[in-house]
């Protein structure tokens, strides 16, 4: 599901809380080193994601946060902010030239650089959650 948070809504907070989970305490993302990545540039996105991009040549943005049950990718739009919620159980990633994450019929695709190599804990951390969520559903 992809909100427009540009401008804060009463009924997102509980959206986001319903797909994803709460947010991490303080006390919780300082023992996990973090629980948000660093700004890491679009390569390429699904036909039904590039309206939420820039149109003209501009690079675009995203940033990933961890939740207790999901993801949510934060895309800039000039001066607009969508988020992308993402549950564990909808998440594929791929890791090819650079990353792309898939769920829910679309994708993004982040570009191989320096931005994108200083988030590899970040990712670590990332599919270290997702095992997590995945054993805790896990029937024998």
């Amino acid at each position: 599901m992809i909100l427009n948070s540009t401008y804060r809504e009463k009924n997102h907070k509980q959206i986001i809380r319903d797909l994803v989970g709460r947010s991490y305490t303080l006390i919780e993302s300082i023992k996990m080193r973090g629980i948000g990545s660093k700004r890491m540039i679009i390569e390429d996105v699904s036909p039904n994601l590039k309206s939420y991009l820039n149109s003209v040549s501009d690079i675009n943005y995203a940033n990933i946060e961890l939740r207790t049950g999901g993801i949510i990718i934060y895309i800039n739009k000039g001066l607009h902010q969508f988020t992308w919620l993402i549950p564990y159980y909808h998440l594929v990633i791929y890791k090819t030239n650079g990353t792309s994450i898939h769920a829910q019929g679309r994708y993004i695709r982040f570009k191989n650089n320096v931005a994108f190599k200083e988030n590899k804990t970040f990712f670590d951390k990332l599919l270290n959650e997702k095992i997590k969520s995945e054993f805790k559903y896990d029937f024998p």
